[in-house]
């Protein structure tokens, strides 16, 4: 008996139909959303938190949504104007915070939810790293006053992640952008537009 199981046990470690992690979201990546939260605070050190969902295969920033108290019919309720109409991906990758209640897999429906593993950064990196550029590139240079400011600076910083930053994952491409970008001849002049008051 202990022979057999020697064998099977070494023929599913080569077993070629297994596909791991990174194979799964390449896969599968224009199928998959992530979503996950991000802690901040406002001038007065006061909590707030933005949720968010991204699609993995083009790394488009879905929804956010943000709030002081995060519960689990709220981010429901996240999870549900970002599919409006039944409309949604086939896999979501979320964590195993107790925010994600029943309430959440209720909207969810045949959406399959994904769990990630316990100490593994990785299995949410592309979420997470929205989350870090948000953080550096945007909340780190700004003071937060309100829930609704938080709102408004994400908002921005949204658009400007989906329609005018390139992305070194997805070979210099905007997530929201042309296939293609035309190359126009330089005249020698810079235009610019202010966003977040310069």
């Amino acid at each position: 008996m202990s022979a057999i199981h020697k064998y099977i046990l070494e023929v599913g470690k080569t077993c070629p139909s297994e596909q791991d992690w990174a194979t799964f979201l390449r896969n599968h990546a224009s199928q998959i959303w992530a979503c996950d939260s991000l802690q901040a605070y406002d001038i007065f050190f006061r909590t707030v938190f933005v949720f968010i969902i991204v699609e993995l295969g083009s790394r488009r920033v879905v929804h956010f949504g943000v709030t002081r108290n995060p519960t689990g019919r709220w981010v429901a309720q996240q999870l549900r104007e970002a599919t409006p109409f039944g409309e949604g991906p086939r896999f979501l990758i979320r964590d195993n915070d107790r925010k994600y209640g029943k309430s959440f897999e209720r909207v969810a429906g045949q959406i399959q939810v994904l769990k990630t593993p316990y100490r593994a950064p990785k299995a949410n990196a592309i979420c997470e790293r929205f989350l870090g550029s948000l953080r550096r590139e945007c909340l780190d240079h700004v003071l937060i006053l309100s829930e609704r400011h938080l709102h408004r600076v994400v908002k921005e910083y949204k658009g400007y992640f989906n329609y005018a930053r390139p992305h070194q994952g997805i070979e210099q491409r905007i997530p929201c952008g042309p296939e293609r970008l035309e190359t126009s001849p330089v005249n020698g002049r810079l235009a610019f537009r202010p966003v977040l008051a310069g």
